[in-house]
């Protein structure tokens, strides 16, 4: 950074020889005019002269290039290549700088002089800095930088290096905006102000950056709030599993606890039982006891009923023998009977066979002698009756065939009428069946719209997605329906729906992982063949371009479709090709944009009415709307769809009646039809029958008059009479055996009374004796019933004592030991899980049992179970993270707070440095004004320099001695020349005094000069060039001669140019 240094003279003569920082000498090689020269330089004040084109200003323009200013800021060329002289390959520019004095630079280094050396080739151009003994030090343009710096020079400042061009400029010009141009740049004031507002910038930028960085841990913070959110969830985790770990305690204690209570049980049941067995026992003698007085009371009945038996033994059996022989007299007696009256039967068939044969014979012998006359006229007769009754029978039969078949065509077209009767019912009512169900889907859409796009399905889905939602990189977008409405009226809601109804129900994920998930759960909500889509949502809405969409005035589905979510309007253009389907209102007009127009980028058109239109190579294809899409889902309307639908549905209903009722006349006329049709059935079937009967008879009687014509002889009757003598015999035979029956059936009735008979007295006898041995035998019975039951009673006692009550004591018993053995066992595991004492702090468990608390544990381990499976990381991680991130925003906050303490202290230090500047730039404005007036003094004038910081401008105001009016000039340009001219030296030589350098350089600074003013500068100029104490480099083309050359004046003429 360049310094300035702001000074104000001393009196003339206080000034030390200048050493360090002055140029001693300049040469140059092949430098736009110059060849080969080199110039040495006084101490002061040096002027150089010559004519115009001697090269004068080539040798400020070779110092300002050794000094590092570029091609274009000379305003002598526009590269550096220029200055190389005309058929030369290179240019040279050696500048010799004394550094001696307290301000030398590096004089370790350097020596009493440092040699800067600038050469120029037609490619490069390099810069060298030399010791004082011609040693190479450095190439580096810091180092160069460093140098001037060091020493203050800025050659691009006018107040150090004024060149004739801006000599020129700056003498001729009036305009206030350049001159303070001038003035803000000579006091190093504009070159402050850019720095100060380059800070200003590097500190606005500073800010936003550490405003960037405070925004950057907005994302950690976030993190902070998620790992928070799960810190306590896991926390609730914890609290499940010290639950977990109670429950185990109590478990433990439980089952002590539970055999205790299972011990004092079976202490009660044992008890209970051997308090049985006394009882048991008195059963037990009771029924011994019963039994000995039952075997005592049954010995007694035997031994009396034995007498009995002895008694009655022959009696009985002389019983049985009289009943045996009545039994088989009385089967004897039966089929003697029923002998005779088969034989009787057989006698009365052979009487009625004979009295057939005799009545045969006898209507043979009659006929004979009747028919022998009339035979043959009443057979020709009989022949001509019954083939006139078989022509009739068989008209009739055609007749009533006819009339069938015209019956069965009727019925067979009535059946048809019936059938497409009732397929047009059954239309109709699976019609108003979807109606019904389609009006509610839609009362179920005015709930929620989602449910238009999968019902019940989607909802459960929702709810399974809204469970798992931690699972997904991304939630699900869907279904798309949902998401999407109609930008105007619904007119194309139906073409809407067949043109991209299929990805309505569809769902969007971000990748193939969220895919897998999202189909777990619609297995889960039994949501079978849903259709998933797998697309980036972080890529940005698609943008088509207008030569990629169909050129037509009709508009695309993508066009009067609207959604908040990109990535839909990406599938449905990627997926659904929405870009390229338009959408016209009627039928003709789709023929005419889809086959007609040939419309680059279409794909297809669909109508208003849902008509689907589309070319593929020269094939030209129609498809019809489908019938079940009736409305659109994306429809607004839906009261109006639903009540046009009732209409509809009432339309159908009362079309559903009126087939129902046609359905029954028919069926009745059909009915009827059937009647007819069995009615005629009946009358061909006895017509056939009828018929066949006739034309039996008809071969019969053929037959029987070819017979009678062969045979004219009497009929013979020897066989019959044959017949009858046999009959006669075997009747004769059959009577004499039931005579013979007759007699042995009265021998066995006799035989069978006399049986019964003796019977009876027997029975009668030794009735007394048989009641009494009956009773006997009943007591028996009953004595032994009761023994039975007695001993019955005694076994079932002992049984369940043997079997029952002491087994079940001693399993008791067991039982009991086992569980006191059991119980020292839990007791032990419990005593090491938790002392007993512990567990009355927690509560105790005393009434639960352990089958509750088990139950009560399993569901704590399957929550736990579910919750821990929710996260990946333990709680402990969860909080190391979250310290981690934690003392990472605490360290974050606090290095941009300092960043922040930082940038304020500088912000501070900048507005107390504007501040600073803008005294200076106020004292500045003050101290040149002193300096001019006290310039201007010495030609007798007076003046005044206004400077406006706002505005940006310097004005000069002089006043002549010569003007009697005291009126000021206010532009420059209304005075002569050389009045501008001093005026205007005055003005610099002001801003001289106001700046600081080792060495200055003016060229043609008497320009536009009168000689009384070029002398009155001149004097002015030599006077505070020597003042000032600074080496002075002065070029004119004009005569200064009376300029006296002396100790700190050196004056050098140049060579005249050739010609």
């Amino acid at each position: 950074m360049t310094r300035s240094k702001l000074s104000r003279p001393g009196p003339q003569g206080t000034h030390s020889q200048p050493a360090a920082g002055i140029v001693s000498r300049i040469r140059l090689e092949n430098f736009m005019c110059h060849s080969n020269i080199e110039i040495e330089f006084g101490d002061w004040v040096n002027f150089i002269t010559g004519q115009n084109g001697s090269g004068k200003s080539a040798i400020l323009t070779a110092l300002c290039i050794a000094f590092g200013i570029r091609a274009r800021s000379t305003q002598r060329a526009a590269s550096l290549k220029d200055f190389i002289k005309n058929g030369c390959s290179y240019a040279l520019v050696v500048v010799e700088i004394k550094n001696k004095g307290e301000d030398a630079f590096k004089k370790d280094i350097y020596g009493d002089h440092i040699v800067l050396e600038r050469r120029i080739t037609e490619s490069t151009s390099t810069t060298t800095l030399k010791d004082c003994q011609g040693r190479k030090v450095s190439q580096k343009k810091d180092d160069l930088r460093e140098l001037i710096e060091h020493f203050n020079i800025d050659v691009e400042n006018p107040c150090v290096i004024m060149s004739q061009d801006r000599s020129r400029e700056f003498l001729h010009s009036g305009n206030d905006k350049e001159k303070f141009k001038f003035f803000f740049k000579a006091t190093l004031l504009q070159q402050v102000s850019e720095l100060l507002q380059s800070i200003k910038g590097q500190l606005d930028a500073a800010y936003a950056i550490v405003d960037d960085l405070e925004s950057s841990i907005r994302p950690i913070l976030k993190e902070l709030e998620e790992l928070q959110e799960k810190i306590k969830s896991m926390e609730h985790v914890e609290e499940i599993s010290r639950q977990v770990q109670q429950l185990k305690k109590k478990l433990a204690w439980s089952w002590v606890y539970d055999v205790d209570r299972q011990i004092e049980d079976l202490a009660l049941k044992i008890e209970k039982l051997k308090g049985r067995i006394p009882t048991c026992q008195a059963k037990i003698d009771r029924q011994v006891v019963k039994v000995d007085e039952l075997n005592t009371r049954l010995l007694e009945n035997k031994e009396n009923i034995a007498g009995m038996m002895e008694k009655t033994v022959q009696v009985r059996k002389l019983k049985d023998e009289l009943q045996q022989n009545l039994s088989q007299a009385t089967r004897v007696k039966l089929e003697l009977d029923q002998e005779i009256t088969r034989r009787t039967g057989l006698i009365q068939m052979l009487m009625r066979r004979f009295d057939r044969l005799t009545r045969q014979i006898e209507e043979i012998q009659d006929q004979h002698i009747k028919s022998t006359q009339a035979e043959e006229s009443e057979m020709e007769e009989q022949l001509i009756i019954l083939q006139s009754e078989v022509d009739s029978v068989t008209s009739d039969l055609e007749r009533l065939k006819g009339e069938e078949n015209v019956l069965f065509n009727n019925v067979s077209t009535t059946k048809d009428a019936l059938n497409e009767i009732i397929r047009e019912i059954e239309e109709n009512e699976r019609k108003k069946h979807d109606i019904s169900s389609h009006v509610r889907s839609l009362q179920q859409q005015i709930t929620n719209k989602v449910t238009a796009f999968g019902g019940d399905k989607v909802l459960n889905l929702l709810r399974t997605i809204e469970r798992h939602h931690r699972r997904f990189r991304k939630a699900p977008i869907g279904p798309i329906g949902a998401h999407v409405a109609l930008l105007r009226d619904d007119v194309w809601a139906l073409a809407i729906e067949h043109a991209i109804g299929k990805l309505l129900n569809a769902f969007i994920v971000t990748n193939h992982k969220d895919s897998l998930i999202l189909r777990e759960c619609a297995k889960e909500a039994y949501y079978s063949n849903l259709q998933i889509i797998i697309y980036d949502f972080d890529r940005p809405l698609l943008n088509i371009p207008n030569n990629m969409l169909p050129q037509t005035n009709h508009p695309t589905t993508i066009s009067v479709i609207h959604t908040e979510i990109p990535t839909i309007i990406n599938v449905l253009v990627d997926q659904g090709n929405a870009e390229r389907q338009v959408l016209v209102q009627d039928y003709e007009m789709g023929k005419s944009v889809a086959f007609g127009q040939k419309i680059p980028n279409l794909k297809e058109v669909y109508t208003v009415e849902g008509y689907r239109m589309f070319q593929r190579g020269s094939v030209e294809t129609t498809l019809p709307p489908n019938k079940r899409i009736r409305t659109g889902r994306l429809c607004g309307s839906v009261d109006e769809q639903i009540k046009e639908l009732e209409k509809e549905a009432s339309r159908v209903s009362e079309h559903i009646r009126c087939g129902q009722k046609r359905k029954i006349d028919i069926e009745k006329v059909l009915k009827e039809f059937d009647g007819q049709i069995q009615h005629i059935k009946r009358q061909r079937l006895d017509t056939e029958r009828f018929l066949a009967s006739k034309n039996l008879k008809l071969r019969e009687l053929k037959n029987v008059s070819q017979a009678d014509v062969d045979s004219e002889h009497a009929p013979n009757v020897d066989e019959l009479h044959k017949e009858i003598e046999k009959v006669k015999d075997e009747i004769h035979e059959k009577e004499t055996e039931v005579e013979k029956l007759r007699a042995r059936l009265s021998e066995a009735q006799e035989k069978a009374s006399e049986f019964r008979q003796s019977f009876e007295n027997l029975c009668e006898s030794v009735k007394g004796e048989m009641d009494a041995f009956a009773e006997a035998e009943r007591k028996i019975v009953l004595i032994e019933d009761d023994l039975h039951s007695a001993q019955k009673e005694k076994a079932h006692y002992e049984g369940i004592m043997q079997q029952k009550v002491l087994p079940d004591i001693k399993e008791a018993e067991t039982l009991c030991e086992q569980l006191k053995l059991k119980r020292e066992e839990s007791y032990k595991k419990a005593s090491i899980i938790c002392l007993e004492s512990e567990l009355e702090s927690l509560g105790g468990c005393k009434h639960s049992t352990p089958e509750q608390l088990s139950a009560h544990l399993n569901r704590l381990k399957d929550r736990f179970d579910r919750e821990s499976k929710r996260f990946d990381e333990t709680i402990d991680d969860l909080r190391m993270m979250y310290e981690v991130k934690e003392r990472k925003v605490l360290h974050k906050r606090q290095v941009y707070a300092d960043f922040h303490g930082k940038l304020n202290a500088c912000q501070k230090a900048l507005e107390m440095r504007w501040n600073k500047f803008e005294r200076n730039a106020i004292l500045l404005k003050r101290q040149l004004t002193w300096q001019f007036n006290g310039h201007l003094r010495k030609k007798g004038f007076s003046g005044h320099i206004k400077v406006n910081y706002e505005e940006k401008s310097l004005s000069i105001e002089v006043k002549m001695p010569q003007d009697a009016s005291g009126r000021s000039v206010q532009d420059t340009r209304g005075l002569s020349g050389g009045e501008r001219s001093f005026s205007t030296l005055c003005f610099a030589l002001a801003l001289h005094e106001m700046t600081e350098a080792p060495f200055r350089a003016m060229d043609e600074f008497d320009v536009f000069m009168d000689a009384v003013s070029r002398k009155i500068s001149l004097d002015t100029l030599v006077e505070f060039a020597v003042a000032q104490g600074s080496q002075w480099i002065f070029i004119s083309p004009h005569d200064i001669s009376m300029v006296k050359a002396g100790e700190r004046v050196k004056k050098q003429q140049m060579a005249a140019p050739r010609s």
